[in-house]
């Protein structure tokens, strides 16, 4: 095999096939270079005459990026160590690290794939809430109602939160895509309230009867619609199968949202849609 290791310098033709032409080096250990002859012309010369030998450390693999000599220094996470506190501690000590001119630190690899991942889904989520924005505002024919069912996005975002706080979980991207679906799923409950105090103030109901009378109409399917989803994930949550870790953040982040936006929704909606009505009559007189 070692007969076999050298450069390839090219390739000659020989009856009718191709044949690699390889150079290789004498076998000359550490100790002998020294005394090793170099030819020139009909003249031989000790390599320790024309050069000066001695021991170093030089990397096996040069790295580059972007034309850019780079050096790479990786390590392995500790099992339960979570990655946004590792990446925290790192840029901590780079910190207080002075660096050369010319010279300059970064941070890729996964933590390079999570901060895009997480720029990509923070945009969607504001996308997401803008498009329910519009919809909504068709729907009610009105842009102050429509503030009223956003609350309860944050109201969602708030049962998430905790819910990984309790359970001593990190925010990952499949928590944070759930969070992205929670824009679009917990205003369902806030759709059905706020359309039947609509309802009812068209029939002639005064502002707070209107309020009252649609809370008791429609406490039963608004739990009943949160139950149902929170039930239908809450399989996710359990370890069961190959990539049960990715799936169950999803469903923690769903489930928490739900929660807290059921609960808060009959509570915090009413009250706010009776100040944004009350508001919106004072302005218009």
């Amino acid at each position: 095999r070692d007969q076999l290791m050298g450069k390839e310098s090219g390739t000659w033709e020989s009856g009718g096939e191709m044949q690699d032409i390889t150079l290789h080096l004498p076998k000359v250990g550490v100790g002998q270079l020294r005394d090793l002859l170099l030819t020139s012309g009909g003249q031989q010369i000790r390599l320790s005459e024309v050069a000066t030998i001695r021991e170093t450390v030089a990397p096996k693999e040069v790295y580059r990026r972007n034309q850019n000599r780079i050096g790479r220094v990786t390590a392995h996470i500790k099992k339960g160590e979570p990655f946004d506190h590792v990446v925290r501690r790192v840029r901590g000590e780079l910190a207080h690290l002075d660096l050369p001119a010319d010279y300059a630190v970064t941070i890729t690899g996964e933590e390079q794939k999570r901060s895009e991942a997480f720029r990509n889904l923070g945009f969607a989520l504001i996308l997401s809430v803008v498009l329910v924005y519009m919809v909504l505002a068709s729907q009610f024919e009105s842009l102050i109602h429509p503030f009223t069912v956003m609350l309860s996005v944050p109201l969602a975002l708030v049962g998430s939160i905790v819910t990984f706080f309790v359970l001593g979980k990190a925010l990952n991207i499949m928590a944070y895509i759930g969070i992205v679906m929670l824009a679009g799923i917990a205003v369902n409950d806030s759709i059905i309230l706020v359309d039947a105090i609509n309802r009812l103030k068209a029939e002639g109901r005064a502002l707070r009867e209107a309020i009252v009378e649609a809370g008791r109409r429609r406490i039963r399917p608004i739990i009943m619609t949160s139950l149902t989803t929170i039930l239908a994930l809450l399989p996710l949550t359990f370890g069961f199968g190959e990539g049960a870790a990715l799936r169950a953040p999803m469903a923690l982040a769903v489930i928490g949202g739900l929660f807290t936006s059921t609960l808060l929704t009959l509570v915090v909606i009413p009250c706010v849609y009776l100040v944004l009505d009350e508001l919106r009559a004072k302005l218009a007189r």
